[in-house]
């Protein structure tokens, strides 16, 4: 079983498929399948089907909470901004993307042992459970907020497995020549279930924070039958293969600590508007990466590593890796900060109130969506002829003219051009997405999908959560320099007391932007009920409107994201260089 680098160049025309997927059989020394049941023709079709409900169901869940979060929070009775309670906002936030990223690789490595059908199937029903929990969460107040976030762990468990086998499942049933197209249906699902969970977390919030869980409910119970009836092991699992713990611990205790003082990094410490000075982010970062080099160190002298490192040793699977990683770096805090824009700046001063903004912002980043979804399949399709180094580098170069272009965009810019531009991102991530992930699960043995996949989506997660982690940072170090004296002449020109307007000009920033993003008027949210009481109705109604605050954060707001778009060029610009060396189409023949 060998890697056909030179007898197939990038242009040619692959194999056609066989009719049939191979019937399970039991081998020497192997076992095959949890059922013997013969699977046909169609069998890639009900893999493609289900696992792109799984990954549409999973997305939809990581950030349907996000416009739904003021109306859960009322609900049980807690204030997400008020003093102590914002690590029940951050972990309620963020709680489910580090669970998941920390367990991706683990997952893929115990479905390559036990069964990635089986894991699979295992994980619509924990996230199944998670969703039927968090829908009948019983407490309120901060216990319910920590019910909450336990059963939101427990969802992110599930969709962990979830992540980490559906590529996997895909690429086992699909001849090579068609992966490129399944895996690009299966990622529209998944970048789309991220915008429909925006949009659906707002309507059904409005009626009943709990439907925003019980949405999930039946899709799940039937997801969950449906993957045991129909799905089939048709991979190959070998036998008497041991689970690498020492490795297992060491991974996931160090990208855990890892991601958790990235987290802590973005909230507030002492007079500092960030955490990056608090001793226990530093020794979380420090100790989490020490951690990581241990586990590296480990895996090179264990017979059954849980990452396979040997893997790296690909050209198509290392720089498909490294493109992916780097362009999650530039698109994950990203799309946090462009949401910031609209709901604190733009939305507002185009009349819409603070409580409408967590929808319409939603609304608004269609075109980002309609691009991906466009440019996925297409690009997924015409990979399976061409090969992914050309679409992959593209692009990334088209990510690149969509960052720049945004430097160019006021606070208050033209829609027109804005929509324009999220359109020519969306189309440079659809050209990287499918044809990248085909590459990279093309090029690996075939025994190894499971934890190839985990690992693909363990980087590109991880990067997601670095980079929120890191472009927050940015936004908020120009805020923290500008804001206090904004603050205080703009308070006490509309009749706020001087001690009271110093007090609010100081405190951190990440408050006011926590509070826009929960579609909050920031104003309204720092001002203390005692002082609104004597000010005069047309200072209250300056102050509180929605002119007030956007105009007084956009020109240090705006410094700071045109950074972040630099940054996010010179990443997707290092990505299309690590796209193009991937070399010819390598792939591993069943």
């Amino acid at each position: 079983m060998g890697i056909e680098s030179a007898a197939r160049p990038e242009h040619s025309t692959p194999p056609a498929p066989s009719s049939k997927i191979p019937t399970p059989q039991k081998h020497s020394g192997q076992v095959r399948s949890r059922r013997n049941r013969e699977v046909g023709p169609n069998y890639k079709w009900i893999a493609l089907s289900n696992t792109t409900l799984g990954a549409l169901m999973a997305t939809i869940d990581a950030s349907i909470v996000l416009i739904a979060l003021p109306a859960i929070f009322n609900g049980i009775g807690v204030n997400p901004l008020a003093p102590g309670e914002t690590d029940y906002f951050l972990w309620l936030l963020l709680g489910y993307m580090v669970v998941t990223a920390t367990l991706l690789v683990t997952f893929g490595r115990i479905s390559d042992m036990f069964g990635r059908v089986r894991l699979y199937n295992l994980g619509f029903a924990v996230f199944t459970a998670g969703s039927t929990l968090l829908a009948f969460t019983p407490g309120t107040g901060n216990t319910g907020a920590l019910e909450l976030i336990i059963f939101r762990l427990i969802q992110g468990v599930g969709a962990g497995f979830l992540f980490s086998n559906s590529a996997a499942i895909l690429t086992d049933a699909f001849p090579e020549n068609q992966r490129g197209m399944a895996l690009g249906v299966n990622q529209i699902a998944a970048i789309g279930g991220s915008f429909i969970g925006l949009i659906l977390g707002g309507v059904l919030a409005a009626i009943n924070w709990r439907l925003v869980f019980l949405v999930s409910v039946p899709v799940g119970l039937f997801g969950t039958v449906w993957a045991y009836m129909n799905l089939r092991e048709i991979a190959t699992i070998r036998k008497n293969q041991k689970i690498d713990w020492l490795g297992n611990i060491t991974f996931a205790a160090g990208l855990t600590i890892l991601l958790l003082g990235i987290t802590y990094g973005i909230e507030p410490y002492g007079n500092s508007p960030m955490g990056w000075g608090n001793p226990w982010v530093i020794a979380a970062i420090v100790g989490g990466a020490i951690l990581l080099g241990l586990f590296l160190w480990i895996e090179t002298r264990v017979p059954d590593p849980m990452f396979r490192l040997d893997l790296f040793k690909i050209r198509a699977f290392a720089a498909g890796n490294a493109a992916a990683f780097l362009a999650a770096l530039s698109r994950g805090g990203l799309q946090f900060m462009l949401i910031i824009w609209l709901q604190g700046i733009w939305l507002p001063l185009h009349g819409y109130s603070f409580e409408e903004t967590p929808l319409w912002a939603g609304i608004y980043m269609t075109p980002l969506l309609i691009g991906f979804i466009l440019m996925g399949p297409i690009s997924g399709f015409l990979s399976d002829r061409y090969g992914a180094r050309l679409f992959s580098t593209l692009g990334m170069g088209l990510q690149v003219i969509g960052f720049l272009g945004l430097t160019f965009l006021p606070a208050n810019f033209n829609y027109g051009w804005f929509a324009v531009l999220l359109f020519v991102l969306g189309i440079g991530s659809g050209m990287l997405a499918s044809p990248n992930t085909s590459s990279i699960m093309s090029s690996v043995p075939s025994e190894t999908r499971g934890v190839s996949s985990g690992m693909r989506a363990t980087f590109q997660n991880g990067a997601s959560l670095m980079s929120i982690g890191v472009f927050f940072s940015i936004v908020t170090a120009g805020l923290a320099t500008s804001i206090p004296g904004a603050f205080y002449s703009g308070l006490t020109r509309y009749g706020v007391p001087s001690a009271a307007a110093n007090q609010i000009a100081h405190l951190p920033p990440t408050a006011a932007l926590f509070g826009a993003f929960l579609g909050y008027n920031p104003v309204k949210q720092l001002l203390p009920p005692q002082v609104v009481a004597h000010l005069s109705a047309h200072s209250q109604q300056i102050l509180f409107g929605q002119m007030f605050f956007p105009t007084l954060i956009s020109d240090p707001f705006m410094v700071g994201l045109h950074a972040v778009f630099y940054i996010s060029a010179v990443f997707c610009a290092i990505a299309g260089v690590a796209s193009l060396l991937r070399g010819r189409r390598a792939v591993r023949q069943k």
